[in-house]
């Protein structure tokens, strides 16, 4: 689901604007798009309520990271109340559609067409680790200053 339809309250908004310049820090020409996804029917269907997706593209083709868009999809899992950032999908996509996919949810590999050179692998899965710990990180701003 969208980031933007996904920041509800501070708290959420904060860890999704966290990620975002992880991202920028490490990839400083990234562009962020907090709205990836279409408003269509088609596409409504398809969107996983518990999931926050990101958009990052580049300026033009990145080499590096063999592709021109990354698609970051942040996937949860709820146990009563306790909501858990429970893995990271992202892929590399170019004009040709997608070019290379990692899951941290199994082996933390890359597999596709065109994978980053492995620099760059190296700098999205760190990427990836720390996302998800800001997710599962708590973040009470409110309690903190009580």
């Amino acid at each position: 689901m969208n980031a933007a339809e996904q920041a509800k309250d501070f708290r959420i908004a904060s860890k999704i604007a966290a990620v975002v310049n992880l991202f920028k820090t490490e990839f400083p020409d990234l562009r962020s798009d907090l709205k990836p996804w279409t408003d269509d029917v088609e596409t409504r269907e398809m969107l996983d309520p518990d999931s926050i997706d990101i958009s990052f593209h580049f300026p033009g083709y990145s080499f590096r990271c063999h592709c021109r868009s990354i698609l970051v999809q942040i996937r949860f899992h709820a146990v009563d109340a306790d909501v858990r950032a429970i893995g990271l999908e992202a892929a590399g996509f170019s004009g040709l559609g997608r070019l290379w996919r990692l899951s941290t949810v199994e082996r933390w590999h890359f597999v596709g067409r065109k994978e980053p050179v492995p620099e760059m692998q190296e700098k999205l899965k760190g990427c990836c680790r720390e996302a998800i710990d800001i997710f599962n990180r708590d973040l009470d701003v409110c309690d903190e200053t009580a």
